[in-house]
C-alpha cells in the first residue's frame, strides 16, 4: 500500500536535499515487515521486526515506535538530528533544521487535545509530572528531533502506546490517533517540549495554498466537480485519493484537476506526476 508513496517521497527528497536552504542528510525507509522487499536497491532501507503476532491488536501503527526503538539501537546513524516523516508526505521545498538540541520542532494537530482527556491521560502522565498542558498537541510526524532526545523518548513511546492500547478507556478515547498521543505523552514524561510549527506541513484539500510550507501531507481525499467545487465525502467527478491506490501504484500522468481547484491540490498532483514520470520501472498497479 505504501510502497509507491515511499518511491514518490524519496524522489523529492533526492531532488531537494542538496538545494540551497536544505539541512537534509541521508534518507532511511524503516521497513517493519521483518524481511527485505524489492525496493531495497532503490531506497536506502533498514529492516526491523514487526511486533510479536497479536500484540498490535490489528492497530498496525503500534509497530512504528517499536520500529524506531530497533532502528535507533541497531543502525549506524551519522546525523545528529532526525526528521520523522511518513510515506504520504511530499517534501515541497528544502527543509532546514528547525530543531535545536533540546527543542524539537513539530506540526501541531488540531485533533490532539490532551486537556480534553485529562482524566484518561492522568493514568499515564501522573500529577507530579505537571499539568496536562505540558503535553504538546503533536504526533511523532512530522518532527525534527535530536538523535539523543529520540533515543530517550522512543522506548517510552512504545511502552506508553502498548499500555494505552490495552486500556479500554484510553483505546476508546484515542482510537486511530492513540499512537500519536503515545508519542506526545512520552515526550512530556521526559520533559521534552516541541516548537510548534504550523509552517511544517499542509493537508489538502483543507489547506488551499502551499506558500512557505515544507511538506504536503495527502492523507485526505480530494474530490471536486468539474467546476472546481469541493465535494468532500462524495466521490468527485475529478478526484485524487491515495486510497484509490491501496492495492498498487497510480498510473503516470494523472489528470490535473479542473479550473478553480486550490493550488495545494494542483501542486500535489503535479509533484506526483513528476516523480512517477522520472522513477524508472514505474508500473501502475504495482
Amino acid at each position: 500500500m505504501h510502497r509507491w508513496q515511499c518511491r514518490v517521497m524519496y524522489y523529492w527528497h533526492k531532488k531537494l536535499s542538496n538545494k540551497p536552504g536544505s539541512d537534509m542528510g541521508g534518507f532511511t525507509r524503516v521497513l517493519h515487515s521483518g524481511a527485505p522487499d524489492n525496493l531495497m536497491d532503490e531506497i536506502p532501507t533498514f529492516v526491523v521486526n514487526p511486533l510479536p503476532l497479536g500484540l498490535d491488536q490489528g492497530y498496525i501503527v503500534l509497530n512504528r515506535p517499536w520500529a524506531f526503538v530497533q532502528w535507533l539501537q541497531q543502525a549506524d546513524i551519522e546525523e545528529e538530528y532526525i526528521l520523522m516523516a511518513e510515506p504520504d508526505h511530499i517534501i515541497v521545498k528544502p527543509i532546514p533544521n528547525l530543531a535545536t538540541e533540546h527543542l524539537p520542532a513539530a506540526f501541531p494537530f488540531f485533533y490532539i487535545t490532551p486537556e480534553k482527556y485529562e482524566k484518561v491521560i492522568r493514568k499515564f502522565f501522573p500529577k507530579d509530572k505537571g499539568p496536562v498542558s505540558n503535553i504538546d498537541p503533536v504526533g511523532n510526524s512530522p518532527v525534527i528531533i535530536s538523535k539523543a532526545s529520540l533515543k530517550k523518548i522512543a522506548p517510552t513511546w512504545l511502552n506508553v502506546s502498548l499500555i494505552m492500547k490495552n486500556d479500554p478507556e484510553a483505546d476508546k478515547a484515542f482510537g486511530w490517533v492513540l499512537e500519536m498521543y503515545g508519542y506526545a505523552i512520552a515526550s512530556a514524561l521526559h520533559g521534552v517540549r516541541h516548537a510548534l510549527r504550523k509552517d511544517f506541513m499542509i493537508q489538502p484539500p483543507w489547506d488551499l495554498e502551499v506558500a512557505e510550507k515544507f511538506i504536503i501531507h495527502y492523507t485526505y481525499g480530494c474530490d471536486y466537480d468539474m467546476k472546481g467545487k469541493l465535494t468532500y465525502g462524495k466521490i468527485g467527478e475529478w478526484r485524487f485519493d491515495k486510497r484509490s491506490y491501496d492495492k498498487g501504484a497510480p498510473p503516470r500522468n494523472l489528470s490535473l484537476p479542473p479550473p478553480g481547484v486550490p493550488e495545494s491540490v494542483v501542486t500535489l498532483v503535479k509533484m506526483v506526476n513528476e516523480a512517477t514520470s522520472n522513477i524508472p520501472n514505474w508500473q501502475a498497479g504495482e
